[in-house]
């Protein structure tokens, strides 16, 4: 399936209390707007949070905008659209909509306190953010009816479901069926698992009702939002026709969530579309413009990433008018995107390094995730570090094949059972590598590392002092200095299996921090003596005993980074690319095996804190005279800066090529073209 590459998701969520909506509504100019702006495709709203439908609606005529003045809005949308060759999917919500949450308090979800999901009865919102129960039969009935209606009343290229996350209700309906799959509504975890299954077969159910339809043509697009796309989507692929990746970072999401998202979501066997906003901040930002620069890196961010489409937030204003400055600044961007498709349709991520994906072993996920200790996430972390080491990375499940990798990681918290140890063994007697770190490599219990002669180490417990201190051996210190370092959250004490290598060992302090006893502001000095091991090897195994990326995402040690940098460099030698470039610079790279080459992404822009509230990035800082290294699997014989053109020299050392290029100001392709 092809998806067109520049979309905007426009937003209509809009208050009963607001006269005149649509009022000013000029179908010609609303296309004529877009297509000047570059759009390919626009979602547009049937059905918002507040529950109103923006059509002529005769099965539910009720729920018709009361202040709509064109009761034809969405049919004449999508015409006039159609005319310009722009497509137009149509939004539905599901689980937000307050006219059905006002109208049927029996299909709300409920919480552990017996209340409906949402914000407290005064609060602005109240009702809005109710959730509704895809559960329960009416509800389900209600959603298949409207949708039919919808396909009835007009051509339709997509439907994009909104608010669909499994989310655990305390009612009555939901218990008896816990008890008829024989789970225990006492255990969270399987009510996690319940919920999600649940999920899974209303996507599936309303998927097939869908394709069952008569107006329904192979074209049309399905998609199911839930704000995050991670490894439950696993279970769900067959009700997708595509993934699109939410990811506001002014919203929650942050700079870090799409490369996490991303990197998992390109291998789940279906097409993914990055979508950010032109807000300021998040959805319903009124009159709030994006820093150019922030939207610039965030859509070819997408690009570099391998996503296979991108996508940019909107709100349409209430009387109808595509606001103008909105689409100067998306259309400057997506411009540039249309001269960049070339060398991104169909590109594939090339990568020689695996990080098995967090979420697997967690019951929480995505944007709003919850880690077992607050300081740090590990996803994040793990990312961050990999990209600022210029690393070519997937993050990967359990499930997924690890032999076209040199190297998995298994970052912090990775329950390994025993299929997943046979797995792993497999692999290492095969060539492969393994970095692990702190309680990787447990078994489920937590008791014991499922296996010692493998991993190169045996479990001994949580260790005694917190924080300690590493102090590298030689094979671990290049660009560190012959001394401690400290490293500030808990570590697991183990004891070096026969075979292995101690890479580091670990000083305790004088003693743990107490109301007793204490030194100055934060914790006592090391006091010289060695106590377990901080980092491990055995053959191709290399174990850290510190939860080394959780650690990196919440203070960012330099030390930290160089310790695990310096384990891929012994495990692997030469990586698949390396630069002479700052850690902020970040270079990707893809494959468009039809056109015989490869493209390489250099992105240079850095996310600042410059408010309270979330990263932006103002000012595009240029780099000069950037020299990679590439160790391509296939031999590479021209390079040239896309789209611009212009020939780079190309340099030969064995199986190594490397070309210099000469400035780099945010964003620069480099097609390398193979025999």
């Amino acid at each position: 399936m092809n998806l067109s590459f520049r979309h905007v998701h426009l937003d209509f969520h809009t208050s009963p209390d607001i006269p005149g909506i649509a009022a000013d509504f000029d179908p010609a100019d609303f296309a004529r707007t877009l297509k000047r702006a570059h759009v390919s495709s626009i979602n547009c709203f049937g059905r918002c949070h507040h529950g109103h439908v923006y059509y002529d609606s005769k099965l539910n005529p009720e729920r018709i905008h009361p202040q709509l003045q064109n009761r034809n809005l969405l049919p004449e949308q999508i015409e006039a659209c159609h005319r310009e060759g722009i497509k137009v999917p149509i939004y539905l919500t599901v689980q937000w909509d307050k006219f059905t949450a006002d109208e049927h308090p029996e299909w709300l979800l409920i919480d552990e306190d017996q209340k409906p999901y949402g914000f407290p009865l005064f609060d602005p919102g109240h009702g809005f953010y109710n959730r509704l129960d895809v559960l329960h039969p009416e509800f389900r009935q209600f959603l298949k009816a409207h949708v039919a209606e919808v396909f009835s009343t007009m051509p339709v290229d997509g439907l994009w479901w909104d608010i669909c996350v499994p989310c655990f209700s305390y009612t009555k309906r939901w218990l008896d069926a816990m008890d008829d799959a024989d789970l225990d509504v006492r255990n969270a975890d399987h009510r996690t698992r319940f919920a999600r299954q649940v999920m899974y077969s209303f996507e599936q159910e309303m998927t097939d009702y869908v394709r069952g339809l008569p107006e329904y043509t192979k074209d049309c697009f399905i998609f199911y939002n839930s704000g995050h796309v991670g490894v439950r989507h696993r279970g769900s692929v067959d009700a997708y026709t595509h993934f699109e990746l939410e990811s506001l970072p002014g919203g929650g999401w942050g700079y870090m969530h799409f490369p996490v998202a991303q990197r998992y979501a390109r291998g789940l066997g279906r097409p993914t579309l990055g979508m950010t906003g032109k807000f300021h901040s998040s959805w319903g930002d009124f009159h709030g413009y994006k820093n150019e620069a922030s939207l610039q890196f965030e859509i070819f961010n997408m690009l570099a990433l391998a996503a296979d489409a991108t996508n940019i937030g909107d709100q349409l204003p209430p009387r109808g008018v595509l606001d103008y400055e909105t689409y100067e600044l998306i259309g400057g961007v997506f411009a540039e995107v249309e001269r960049k498709e070339p060398w991104c349709r169909g590109a594939k991520a090339v990568c020689d390094v695996a990080v098995i994906h967090p979420e697997e072993f967690q019951r929480s996920e995505g944007v709003f995730h919850e880690q077992e200790e607050a300081k740090g996430r590990t996803d994040f972390g793990v990312v961050r570090m990999l990209q600022e080491l210029g690393q070519q990375f997937d993050l990967i499940d359990s499930t997924r094949d690890f032999s076209k990798y040199r190297l998995v990681v298994l970052p912090d918290r990775i329950s390994v059972d025993d299929a997943l140890a046979a797995k792993l063994r497999a692999y290492v007697d095969a060539g492969g590598s393994l970095i692990m770190s702190h309680r990787s490599g447990l078994n489920p219990d937590g008791d014991a590392f499922a296996d010692d002669d493998l991993f190169g180490v045996s479990y001994r417990g949580d260790a005694e002092f917190h924080p300690d201190f590493l102090r590298p051996e030689p094979a671990l210190r290049d660009g560190l200095k012959d001394t401690k370092y400290v490293m500030a959250q808990r570590a697991v004490e183990v004891a070096p299996f026969p075979g292995s290598e101690v890479l580091a060992q670990t000083e305790r302090p004088y003693f743990n921090r107490t109301w007793k006893q204490f030194c100055s502001h934060q914790y006592a000095p090391s006091s010289g003596e060695f106590v377990y091991p901080s980092a491990v090897r055995k053959g191709r195994v290399v174990y850290f005993a510190h939860p080394v990326f959780q650690m990196y995402d919440w203070e960012a040690c330099r030390w930290v980074k160089r310790i695990v940098r310096n384990a891929v460099t012994l495990l692997l030698g030469e990586t698949l690319v390396r630069h002479d470039g700052p850690s902020t610079l970040i270079v990707t790279l893809n494959e468009q095996a039809s056109a015989s080459r490869y493209v390489m992404h250099l992105q240079h822009y850095i996310p600042e804190r410059r408010g309270d509230a979330f990263d932006t990035v103002e000012d595009v800082i240029p780099l000069h005279d950037l020299t990679l290294t590439l160790r391509p699997p296939k031999a590479v014989k021209s390079a040239a800066l896309v789209p611009e053109g212009g020939a780079l020299e190309l340099n030969q050392n064995g199986d190594a090529v490397s070309f210099t290029v000469p400035r780099l100001e945010g964003h620069q392709m480099v097609e390398l073209s193979y025999a």
